[in-house]
């Protein structure tokens, strides 16, 4: 096994930032929604808005970054393998088979993780923060919406948030499923994943 960097600094930046932000967008959100009482409506509105513009900056940051570096390709979703991918986290994983698509720094996503992080780039985000923005300006004077399409605008923000509740649930899970239950948590704090060299493969 050998130590390889895996992350940049920007990408661990990049994802703890955004975990953070969606974090405080589903307990405002969810507050402001009268699920529970937390931080009081008033400053859960405000701590929402906030954090909904800091999330917008920070996904254009992370789509010019991506781009010029060519990191969005690890983004494409592929066919290959995703069958295998599907029977390993439903059975191999716990008969300790080896992974079938074995992580490296050119390709750090398997299939499963590209179809979804790709649902959530082009999809989930961006829906959630064209109604969340929309619902922020439905008063505003310039550029009056209609009051006709609040309610829709407002479901579709809530089963937005559903799933990105429902994303972080299966995210927490399958940060245990590395090398050992903690080393994908190390890699993304640290940058360095240790991986199976090429030598090993062979032997």
């Amino acid at each position: 096994m050998n130590s390889v960097k895996i992350y940049s600094r920007f990408e661990r930046f990049w994802h703890w930032t955004q975990m953070l932000l969606i974090i405080l967008l589903g307990l405002t959100g969810f507050e402001i929604h009268g699920s529970f009482t937390l931080f009081g409506f008033e400053e859960s509105v405000r701590l929402h808005s906030t954090a909904g513009w800091s999330f917008l900056i920070l996904t254009i940051f992370a789509a010019f970054w991506m781009i010029v570096t060519g990191q969005s390709r690890q983004f494409i979703p592929v066919r290959n393998n995703v069958k295998s991918q599907i029977m390993y986290y439903l059975s191999g994983i716990f008969k300790n088979e080896p992974h079938p698509v074995p992580k490296t720094a050119e390709q750090k996503l398997n299939p499963l993780q590209r179809i979804v992080y790709f649902g959530l780039l082009i999809l989930v985000f961006p829906v959630q923060l064209t109604t969340g923005f929309l619902y922020l300006f439905i008063h505003y004077p310039n550029k009056p919406i209609t009051i006709e399409g609040l309610e829709s605008i407002a479901i579709l923000h809530t089963i937005g948030a559903f799933l990105l509740v429902v994303f972080i649930i299966v995210h927490l899970y399958l940060i245990t499923t590395g090398h050992t239950i903690s080393s994908n948590l190390k890699a993304m704090i640290t940058g360095y994943e240790k991986l199976e060299s090429p030598v090993n493969k062979t032997k």
